[in-house]
Order: C-alpha cells, then sequence, then structure tokens
C-alpha cells in the first residue's frame, strides 16, 4: 500500500525506552512495540545497528541519547535516513555526576571509604584507627581552585556554569562552540585560546566532547605532559577519547593524582588513581524520559511532517504546514537537485505553494508544499532523480 494512503506508522523499539516517552505516540496514529515487522522507525538506546540489517521499510533511526556509535550512520547517509539524538536531555545528569567526582577526588572520598571498610574492633580501637588514618586522605576545597573544561557544549556549559556557583576559577576551551551555548555561558569562564593554554593552568581537567575523528585518542601523551602535577582528569565523554596508556603513565609520573571515568576497562581495572564508573552519566530517571519524550517528538514530527530536528546526519530544518499537500526529499548536496524537483512538479501541472532546501555538508533536504495532491507517478519521477536518495508524500489526514 502507498505510504500516503497508510493509517498508521510502525516503531520498533529495540531496548527499554521509558514510558514517559512512548505514551506521546497517538495510539490511533502509531503502532510500537519490540516485535514490529517493516518498522517505518527504529527507536533505540544502547542496542547495537552497526551488524544488523535495517529493514528498507525504515525512514528514520532514533537515538534516546546523545552518542550515535551504535548506529551506522554513513549507511543511513546512502539510504536518506535521518539519525536523530537527544543532546542535552541527559545534561543535567552527567554534569551532577562531573561535580559530585570532582568531590570525590578533592577530598579522596574513594580510598577513605575503602580505608573505613575495612577498619577492626570495637568502637574504641576504630576510633583510634579513624584518628591515626584520617591524615592519609586529607584532601582540598575547591574554591579558588582551577577548573579547565574541554568541550562547552550543553553538558560543559552546565558544569562550568555550576563550578564557578562553587567558587571555582573555570577555564574553557571549545573552537566548535554554538552560538545558544556562548550565549548561556556564564561571562566569568575564562577562554583559553588552545588547551595547551588550558592545561597549564588547571587543576581539574573535564572533558565533554562527542567521540568523532578528531577527538579519538585526544587525551595522548602529549596533553598529559602538558599538564600541572597531580591534576584530576575527568572523563564523562566516550573511553576512546582518552589513550588509556597516556593516563597510567601520568599516574606514575604524577602528572596525574585521579583519572575519573564513566568507562570501565581492563587495563585500568584495579589501577591506583584510577576511579571508573558503571556508565553511570545518563542513569537517572529523569535523564532517560528526557531523552525519551524528545527522541519520540522528534520522530512524530518528521514522520508526519517531515521537519527535522537534532540528527547527526541532516540539516535542522522546519516548515510550517501550508497546504495538505507535502514531500519531503532527502538528497545528496549536488547542484540542480532543487531545479528537478521544481521541474517535475511543474509537468504534472503541481503549483508549489511553498519550498524549503537546507544542506549540512554531503547532505541535504528539501520540504515542499503543492496546492493539489501528488500522484505516485510524479513521487517515483522525482525518487529516481540523480542523487535523490528519498523521497516521501506526505497528506495531511482528511
Amino acid at each position: 500500500m502507498p505510504e500516503h494512503q497508510r493509517k498508521t506508522y510502525k516503531i520498533l523499539t529495540l531496548n527499554q525506552i521509558a514510558h514517559h516517552g512512548l505514551c506521546r505516540f497517538p495510539t490511533e496514529i502509531f503502532q510500537v512495540g519490540k516485535d514490529i515487522t517493516e518498522p517505518d522507525a527504529i527507536l533505540v538506546r544502547s542496542h547495537n545497528l552497526l551488524n544488523q540489517n535495517i529493514p528498507i521499510s525504515v525512514k528514520a533511526i532514533g537515538r534516546a541519547g546523545a552518542g550515535t556509535n551504535n548506529i551506522p550512520v554513513p549507511d543511513m547517509n546512502n539510504r536518506g535516513i535521518p539519525v536523530f539524538n537527544t543532546p542535552g536531555a541527559n545534561a543535567n545528569a552527567v554534569k551532577e555526576l562531573a561535580l559530585a567526582c570532582l568531590f570525590l577526588a578533592a577530598r579522596n572520598l574513594v580510598p577513605a571509604l575503602q580505608f573505613a571498610k575495612n577498619l577492626q574492633g570495637d568502637d574504641v580501637m576504630l576510633d583510634n584507627q579513624a584518628e591515626d588514618g584520617k591524615k592519609l586522605f586529607s584532601g582540598i576545597e575547591l574554591p579558588g581552585r582551577t577548573l579547565g573544561i574541554i568541550g562547552l557544549g550543553e553538558i560543559g556549559r552546565l558544569v562550568a556554569n555550576s563550578a564557578l556557583r562553587l567558587g571555582m576559577k573555570v577555564i574553557g576551551y571549545d573552537p566548535q562552540i554554538t552560538i545558544d551555548s556562548a550565549w548561556n555561558l556564564s561571562a566569568e569562564v575564562k577562554k583559553a585560546n588552545s588547551m595547551e593554554d588550558l592545561l597549564r593552568h588547571s587543576e581539574f581537567v573535564s572533558v565533554h566532547v562527542p567521540l568523532l575523528n578528531s577527538t579519538r585518542q585526544l587525551i595522548d601523551d602529549k596533553f598529559i605532559k602538558l599538564m600541572k602535577q597531580n591534576v584530576t582528569l575527568l572523563n564523562f565523554s566516550r573511553r576512546e577519547v582518552v589513550n588509556e596508556e597516556a593516563i597510567l603513565t601520568g599516574i606514575a609520573t604524577n602528572k596525574l593524582k585521579y583519572y575519573v571515568s564513566d568507562f570501565p576497562s581492563q587495563k585500568l581495572q584495579h589501577q591506583q588513581s584510577v576511579i571508573t564508573l558503571p556508565h553511570l552519566g545518563a542513569s537517572t530517571q529523569e535523564a532517560e524520559e528526557n531523552c525519551a519524550v524528545m527522541v519520540v517528538d522528534q520522530l512524530i514530527d518528521y514522520l508526519q511532517n517531515g521537519n527535522i530536528t537534532h540528527t547527526v546526519n541532516f540539516p535542522d530544518i522546519q516548515m510550517e504546514r501550508e497546504s495538505p499537500y507535502r514531500v519531503a526529499v532527502a538528497n545528496a548536496n549536488v547542484p540542480n537537485i532543487v531545479g528537478q524537483i521544481s521541474t517535475s512538479m511543474a509537468k504534472a501541472g503541481l503549483n508549489i505553494h511553498n519550498m524549503i532546501n537546507k544542506s549540512r555538508g554531503e547532505m541535504a533536504f528539501t520540504l515542499v508544499d503543492v496546492d493539489s495532491p501528488v500522484s505516485q507517478q510524479v513521487l517515483d519521477e522525482i525518487a529516481a532523480i540523480a542523487g535523490v536518495l528519498m523521497a516521501r508524500y506526505l497528506p495531511l489526514p482528511k
């Protein structure tokens, strides 16, 4: 059955998605479940899609979280399939965990807890052992200390502003900072001109960058050597952002007092001065609900209207409905695609009411509202244009 005659969309869930999000799918239009066949969209959290066959029926993938390393994005580009994510939805949860770990490191709480756990004897003996041992865990206070933040997106910005409220000095480095992040960042955050500049002044360093080719192994031997002595390094980005051999060298040379990470690894397991957590960054009820709500709203708007907000592979594009007849086209960013779409519609006697085209790198997206229904023949003709990856007809229900 042609898509424009369908009354429902089918959503395949491959992880447990918070009910707060799933309940936003209108039940009369959307069928949602883990056993769906021929889905229109796939909704995941951590499920690995890299080696999985993505059904030909799929038109979108939604990730209830920020990272999309479990999704074959290049393959989806070739098919014109947007990959949605939820940047910022779990930002407060990660911020709170980063702040908690600042205190863990500053007050040597992890070794102190282990020490106290191993004490033996009656209350008098415990008190004496505690008094004798507490000097081993003497810490520092955060006010006046300098925190360097690499990556000032939603999470880095929240960490920076919160650290300032704790009385810390904050230096930030992010050559790719967005206008929105810059507007919401406190003016008290000093701008570092380079990572070298940041590292020379920071007693704590917190890394908040996406995993890209440019950030893989970002924290290497050169990075560690530029640090002051006895720095605490926090990594709540991705494990692959850090070269773990460099971490061990940094600990051995007293460049690092602590390495705190949300990503356990065999190499760092049981290493002195390494604190690892079991992927707790977004593991709060609120974060899971926020991510689910955000990605569900994105999928609904895309499947029904072709609007795109927050994908990792296509431009953001929104157009208010001015006609019940809409065509959405995903295409390679090459010349004359828009002209050929217009020509196909003109030949069919279709009057274009409104049109928008946006590009992002090699990918582009076009929305066209026309004044009368679009035939399957016209849609097929548009889909056959060289460079067009996907064409969908999105009429409003009568």
